[in-house]
């Protein structure tokens, strides 16, 4: 229940955040709970997600998230659904609202798709009396700020500054990422009106972010700069799952090659683990972006070297298939397949560009009967699934999920998939028993001992079948 004392009293700056998905949700929580003396509200068009936020079971999983809405919602922390007063109460205005991939028109399958984050501009153009600053959170091309200004200052005499201030989180530590961020960049016009809000965001995260982690630079560069973090990180991603390929014809073992790359202090360890291929919300849909952009201004050698990053993931996924169809005797037709796993990434429920979405649907096409299981993206698994002709089940329990099936394949690097009993597993399933690995988080050795045939990724693979 909301203390009324609490929720008036007065702040030292009214924030708000206009979209309160992944992103604003998460970074508003974490905010209001280190800025106690700030007012920190969210809203959204979806009332649906803004009635979750006010219950007690949130529109995202994410872990630590809980704790901090409940510790500073109905104190500092708000969630509204009155979107026009929100921002004629508001100073600062963060906006985090979705910039898919466009799917029609000039651009489909690469530029990103602006229309939610024009009408957001407009909105606030038109509901605000007072200077503001605004805030773009989001994953935006190079010269939206300047988008954002033209729109801002068309008809009214109200002064906006606008701040470049991407996210860098990575779902399942999101949280434990804001508290104790890499860096925080906040970039803005080089003017004095601009450099005085620039320095207005800054006090913010001042509260918590050690000033030397606090990056300001020029706005066009911290707008670049978050698709090229993005698209550096899935090449890391794409590189060792090129060379796992290369493993799996050699016999070579993926996993101890990335150790030894990784030692190497120019190239570090991080994002070297091989897998049936990258996923989630940034890096697919900033790589296109960054492509779209290259091939706006003419570099289309520029742009084929970030394509060939989208297409090694691509390819990636199809050679999983293509494993599972060669090794269960050229057919999948009516054999019962269980996916372990459905979230792009552990500790997260989001689905969004998940291979699992991919494998699934040409598991489809093949005909095999799909199992699909995982803690936290049932749902979201569901809904990405509802067009997809075939025979398909949800079973959130693994081992319910794998009894009479002919194979399981791993797609999501859940702890509790390397803690299962497969010794119960297997004798529940159909023989000759599969797993594909796709995240290489099982003990494979053990598996192979207990009677499955075993299919890693970028490892030699461990099969009872005798070799010609």
């Amino acid at each position: 229940m909301v203390d009324k004392k609490q929720s008036s009293r007065t702040f030292k700056k009214n924030i708000l955040c206009i979209g309160g998905g992944y992103v604003g949700g998460s970074t508003m929580a974490v905010m209001a709970y280190k800025c106690p003396r700030y007012k920190v509200t969210v809203v959204d068009i979806n009332r649906d997600r803004i009635n979750q936020w006010n219950s007690e079971t949130l529109p995202i999983y994410e872990p630590g998230i809980e704790e901090i809405v409940r510790a500073t919602r109905g104190k500092n922390l708000f969630f509204s659904a009155d979107i026009d007063k929100a921002i004629r109460d508001a100073e600062i205005i963060f906006v985090s609202v979705n910039t898919p991939t466009k799917n029609f028109g000039t651009g489909a399958g690469m530029a990103a798709d602006l229309q939610y984050w024009e009408k957001t501009a407009r909105q606030i153009r038109d509901a605000s009396d007072s200077n503001k600053i605004i805030v773009d959170k989001g994953t935006l091309p190079v010269k939206t700020a300047l988008a954002m200004e033209r729109i801002l200052t068309a008809t009214k005499d109200v002064q906006f500054d606008v701040i470049s201030n991407p996210e860098f989180l990575a779902e399942g530590t999101a949280v434990r990422d804001l508290l104790d961020p890499d860096r925080v960049l906040i970039g803005s016009r080089e003017t004095p009106e601009g450099i005085r809000a620039r320095n207005e965001i800054v006090e913010i995260y001042k509260n918590w972010v050690p000033e030397g982690r606090i990056i300001t630079s020029d706005i066009w560069s911290s707008e670049l700069s978050k698709l090229a973090a993005n698209a550096f990180l899935a090449q890391r991603i794409s590189s060792i799952n090129a060379i796992s390929a290369i493993c799996e014809k050699t016999g070579a073992n993926v996993t101890q090659i990335a150790h030894a790359i990784g030692l190497d202090k120019r190239i570090g360890e991080k994002y070297l683990s091989a897998s049936v291929g990258f996923g989630g919300s940034c890096f697919q849909k900033d790589i296109l972006n960054l492509v779209y952009l290259c091939r706006h201004y003419g570099l289309n050698e520029v742009a084929d070297y970030w394509e060939g990053i989208v297409r090694i993931n691509n390819y990636q996924k199809e050679r999983f298939i293509f494993t599972m169809l060669l090794t269960m005797f050229n057919t999948l037709v009516d054999k019962k397949i269980c996916l372990f796993g459905f979230a792009f990434k552990a500790n997260t429920g989001d689905t969004r560009e998940s291979p699992a979405i991919y494998i699934a649907k040409r598991l489809a096409e093949e005909k095999a009967e799909l199992v699909i299981s995982d803690p936290q993206a049932i749902e979201n698994a569901k809904k990405d699934l509802a067009d997809v002709d075939g025979k398909m089940r949800y079973v959130e329990d693994p081992y319910e999920a794998a009894a009479g099936c002919d194979a399981i394949a791993v797609m999501t690097e859940w702890n509790l998939y390397a803690k299962l009993d497969y010794e119960k597993i297997y004798r529940a399933m159909a023989k000759p028993a599969f797993i594909f690995d796709g995240r290489n988080i099982l003990d494979h050795k053990r598996l192979f001992d207990i009677g499955f045939n075993v299919f890693p990724i970028g490892k030699p693979k461990l099969s009872h079948f005798r070799e010609r």
